[in-house]
């Protein structure tokens, strides 16, 4: 009789845990977000804002009463999407464009975590402690208080749910304001990646990084000098991909995108992540990495791709540019210039011949301006 019990109690187990791996979902895409007030949201909440496709999910980090919103649930992603009282952030256009690309029996959820005023340090595991004790202003101290003072705990904690109800497909970053000219922030930023893909048990190279560009200097940009050192991110971190800010325009700070900029942005974050998934998505901006001074690299087009595909690039005055593709290992391909060129835009052809299919870099180096772009490389 007891045999027969402990029989009984193993195949209710075994039902169980079934039960519990059948509630996964891999229909349900979940993205992570971090970073500071320009991925909390500051833009205005308007009208067109409020109607959301109820295939896009939040999970609400902070218990929220005037939302009638409970830590660690979900909701359709009405925004504010990060706490209580926050505003418009690129996270509302990224999953409304994915949900518009995406297949109809695909959900896609977002959990955003986000500091205002932060340093990437903040989201230091090991670290953190050492900065957050260093912070006087009791509106930061404020906020990472809602967070139970420690918000890389929080982002995992709510990961950790999320990940019963779906999967895990990539990160989005928007940070550096607050670490403007920080040459280290590049390894910074690729320390709190490889430690979430270590708490979460994720598989780095399914799970891409992007990082947003700061108010751009076109819009006067009080910080877009960091754009610079943001750019290098993906000589640090392979899996990383820079989603550019120009022309986002912004607010009379010149520290936050507006609305309209907002908007823009979360768009590009969303074509960047389809175009990695093999999707063309509809509307997809010109996407390109400026630095100073006239300098700039285009994403190869077409991309994705097969055979060949074109690489633009713009410099302001007579140089000598090394334009080199590489493999993920960091192997040299070619070099598509190594030459002296004339002021002004230029096209150069890639032609692949018998690479097998991936992703690929390609990095250009001209005068002091050095950038990377990813491309992928698909079967004929």
């Amino acid at each position: 009789m007891k045999k027969q019990k402990k029989h009984t109690s193993l195949l209710i187990g075994l039902i169980l845990l079934g039960m519990n791996a059948f509630s996964q979902d891999p229909d349900f895409h979940i993205y992570l977000c971090f970073g500071q007030s320009n991925m909390e949201g500051a833009g205005a909440i308007e009208t067109v804002d409020k109607t959301v496709d109820p295939r896009f999910r939040v999970m609400e980090a902070v218990d929220c009463s005037n939302l009638a919103r409970t830590k660690g649930k979900w909701y359709t992603a009405v925004p504010p999407l990060t706490r209580c009282g926050t505003g418009l952030s690129p996270v509302d256009y990224f999953g409304r464009t994915m949900i518009a690309n995406l297949p109809t029996n695909v959900k896609v959820g977002v959990i955003n975590v986000s500091v205002g005023g932060c340093k990437i340090e903040l989201f230091d595991k090991v670290n953190y402690t050492t900065y957050v004790s260093s912070i006087t202003a009791d509106w930061l101290k404020s906020i990472i208080a809602e967070y139970s003072g420690n918000p890389y705990a929080r982002l995992v904690e709510m990961a950790k749910l999320a990940q019963k109800d779906g999967v895990i497909k990539g990160i989005l970053l928007h940070q550096g304001e607050s670490n403007t000219g920080d040459s280290q922030w590049p390894t910074k930023v690729k320390g709190v990646y490889n430690t979430l893909i270590t708490d979460l048990e994720l598989d780095p190279a399914k799970v891409p990084l992007l990082a947003g560009e700061v108010v751009h200097a076109d819009q006067g940009g009080i910080c877009a000098s960091m754009n610079t050192i943001i750019a290098k991110l993906p000589q640090t971190l392979p899996n990383s991909y820079i989603i550019s800010s120009s022309k986002c325009t912004d607010q009379a700070d010149n520290l936050h995108f507006n609305s309209a900029g907002y908007r823009e942005l979360g768009k590009r974050y969303a074509n960047k992540m389809l175009s990695l998934m093999g999707i063309v998505p509809t509307g997809i901006p010109e996407i390109f990495l400026a630095g100073s001074d006239g300098f700039r690299l285009e994403q190869n087009y077409p991309n994705p791709f097969n055979g060949k595909t074109n690489i633009s690039f713009e410099i302001p005055n007579n140089t000598f540019v090394s334009l080199k593709v590489c493999n993920l290992l960091g192997a040299e391909i070619i070099d598509l210039t190594g030459k002296e060129y004339t002021s002004g835009k230029h096209t150069v052809e890639f032609d692949t011949k018998n690479l097998s299919k991936g992703i690929y870099i390609y990095t250009i180096k001209a005068d002091k301006f050095s950038a990377s772009q990813k491309m992928i490389l698909q079967d004929e």
